[in-house]
């Protein structure tokens, strides 16, 4: 039954998730940029691109805002029920391990097992601040260990008692099993849950090995061990049918009862520090894709991006495992939720694969819809088995699932509506116009850096700071940190930036795109020294562009086309900027390189003087300036509120459940460790 606890990694609901977001625009936040496409990693590789089919789909989710609302709920329900699966594993794994000393020492009762495992959950939770790596490390002879005596205490069983129990792997046994007990042999169905499981055990760590280091184990190791043990339990309950509540370790020999319950114990750990690894990562992936509050990340392993700690959600699963074994006092009930938990993820995993088959591989119809009519069907009986539990237990992962969906969806819900308001009122290019490169104020050395959600366009609470400080520093830059669809932006492709405003105005915007799998470093000097780069080597190439530009037009070759790229640095706003991307790193070098080749075979060598654009050493050498005089990071509260005449939910919702997730959250400054001194922070509210 121990082997049962051990978790599969179910964090690919917001992968697929995110998938879908990549092909078609689902996502509720609306967003998304045309120059997002070009990332290398983002791009899909449509085998039949010409269906009708899949456009259809797409068409149809991207035109119905019902179905985005439906999909994303889909989403958020699975992981919810994930996430509560990081409270029950880690109170069914150590119970599990501990109630086998209620048989081997006396006097060993119920509260002594609840005490015992309460005081192991505390210590597990307490190590997990040392990182994955440091742990799973420490566990990795145990995890060796208790799979060979898994096997080995299995052969030893079925040699022993009853060696044609192996003819139990024939399907036919299927059917005479539910033809003799019927309704009872449905109802036995939830318990064959923990031995799927159980069978899932390596794919635990898929964030953490390889593909083919997961196949090789699971299929030498993990499922031939699983399969030994069980057959060699049920040579066991053969002669033994009275052993059926403690059979694991009625069928273990007696002379190694404390070594395989030393080992049982470490296992149990395992299982749940599996569950509470995979509840990071999907907070953290909820987290990047705008579906849950924001909340303090570490990262545990310089090499391994995966391995991170969640300070809150960690002590929060440690207080819920706590009061769960203190209340149930027994597996029996919690291994009820477990199994509803467990179904409810991998139907909602079967939906999404469908829709992916459907939508981006354009897989053949038939394959498509076999895929769940088989899988499907199978998850369906075994969910309506669990269902039978609801009343004994299974009630407990519909409550926190519940819980954490209502959180993740009142942070969306309330995120989109501002995002949409702050679309609404950003301040109009005429207006900036009319108040001139002095901005209305005095223009004093320095960068301000405004950080806010918009994309496009000038954000209206930039208008406060104009009204509220006597003076506006001379380079301003719009930085907005957005995330992706995409696992991981490639570092040579993760800035992109534009103009803002006449060049007279010294505005720029700066959008950093990061994966839901990437790291965003804490080191405020470090992100300020790459952003001066990448701005330096921004005015360079808008340079570059622009005497190439004018060459052409003197050599009369209006219909010449410079870039692959959309490099445009007239002074036209498109969207309210001036569009001219520029991604950093190798690639960007390279391509600049290719550029700055090109231009020289086309131009003569008068154009490419470096007195082209004295405009050029103007702004570096007042970007020099302003770099000596500091940074300051203008930090934007902007507060959402329901109208008067709003309905009384969303009133509840937004005034008090959303506000109370903003006023706790983690701030966006908290990012970085920016000293309080450099930091200039501004309240505007919004009515939603």
């Amino acid at each position: 039954m121990i082997m049962g606890r051990v978790r599969a990694f179910h964090r690919g609901t917001f992968a697929l998730y995110s998938l879908i977001c990549r092909y078609a625009k689902v996502n509720m936040l609306p967003n998304r940029q045309p120059a997002d496409e070009q990332i290398s990693s983002f791009r899909l590789k449509l085998p039949t691109p010409e269906l009708e089919r899949a456009l259809s789909i797409k068409e149809t989710l991207e035109r119905r805002s019902s179905l985005k609302t439906l999909l994303l709920l889909l989403v958020l329900m699975g992981t919810s029920m994930v996430i509560g699966d990081g409270i029950l594993t880690p109170a069914i794994s150590v119970m599990s391990a501990v109630s086998g000393l209620q048989g081997a020492v006396k006097g060993f009762d119920t509260t002594a097992v609840v005490v015992f495992s309460i005081v192991i959950l505390v210590a597990l939770f307490s190590i997990q601040q040392f990182g994955t790596s440091k742990v799973g490390f420490s566990f990795a002879p145990a995890l060796a260990l208790w799979f060979f005596s898994l096997g080995s205490i299995g052969i030893y069983n079925l040699v022993k008692y009853d060696i044609t129990v192996i003819k139990a792997v024939n399907p036919a046994y299927i059917y005479f099993f539910f033809k003799k007990n019927s309704k009872d042999a449905w109802s036995a169905l939830g318990g064959c849950i923990l031995c799927i499981t159980g069978a899932e055990a390596m794919f635990a760590d898929l964030g953490h090995f390889s593909v083919p280091a997961i196949q090789i184990a699971f299929t030498f190791v993990v499922f031939p061990c699983l399969l030994l043990a069980y057959m060699g339990q049920a040579a066991f309950l053969m002669k033994y049918p009275e052993s059926s509540d403690r059979i694991f370790y009625d069928s273990v020999p007696e002379s190694l009862f404390w070594p395989v319950f030393v080992i049982a114990t470490l296992a149990a750990m395992i299982a749940s520090q599996a569950m509470i690894s995979a509840t990071f990562s999907c907070v953290k992936q909820s987290m990047a894709l705008g579906c849950f509050p924001r909340m303090k990340i570490i990262h545990t392993s310089r090499k391994l991006m995966g391995q991170i700690y969640i300070p809150v959600i960690n002590w929060f699963l440690m207080i819920m495992c706590v009061v769960v074994v203190s209340i149930f006092r027994s597996t029996t009930d919690i291994a009820n939720a477990y199994g509803i938990a467990e179904v409810g993820v991998m139907l909602v995993t079967t939906t999404l694969v469908t829709l992916v088959m459907l939508l981006i591989w354009q897989t053949n119809l038939f394959m498509a819809l076999c895929f769940p009519l088989v899988f499907g069907s199978i998850e369906l009986i075994y969910f309506s088995a669990v269902l039978s539990k609801v009343l004994e237990g299974g009630w407990l992962p519909l409550v926190f699932a519940s819980f954490f969906l209502s959180v993740m969806y009142i942070w969306n819900y309330g995120s989109v509506l501002k995002y949409q308001s702050e679309v609404r009122e950003k301040i109009s290019m005429d207006f900036m116009l009319e108040l001139g490169s002095t901005l209305g104020t005095v223009r004093t050395p320095g960068i301000g850096l405004l950080y806010n959600e918009l994309v496009h366009g000038i954000p209206s609470i930039f208008g406060q700071f104009l009204l509220s400080l006597p003076a506006i520093h001379s380079t301003i830059v719009f930085v907005c940190i957005k995330y992706v669809p995409i696992p991981v932006v490639p570092q040579e492709e993760r800035f992109l930036f534009r103009r803002v405003c006449p060049k007279d105005y010294h505005m720029f915007r700066c959008i950093a795109r990061y994966g839901y799998k990437d790291i965003r470093k804490e080191d405020h000097h470090a992100f300020e020294q790459l952003l001066v780069q990448s701005l330096e080597n921004f005015l360079r190439k808008e340079a570059q562009e622009l005497a190439l530009e004018s060459g052409l037009q003197e050599m009369d070759l209006d219909s010449v086309s410079v870039s692959s790229r959309d490099y445009s640095t007239r002074d036209v706003p498109d969207n309210e900027e001036l569009k001219v991307p520029l991604m950093l790193g190798t690639r960007s070098e390279e391509a600049e390189t290719s550029n700055s080749e090109a231009a020289s075979a086309a131009l003569p060598s008068s154009i490419m003087s470096s007195e082209i654009d004295p405009s050029l050493e103007y702004e570096l050498s007042a970007l020099r300036e302003a770099i000596d005089s500091g940074f300051t990071y203008f930090l934007a509260h902007g507060d959402v509120r329901a109208k008067k005449n709003s309905f009384f939910l969303k009133k509840l919702v937004i005034n008090y459940l959303y506000a109370f997730l903003r006023r706790n959250c983690r701030a966006g400054a908290a990012n970085m460790s920016v000293p309080h001194m450099n930091i200039l922070q501004v309240g505007m509210t919004y009515m939603v």
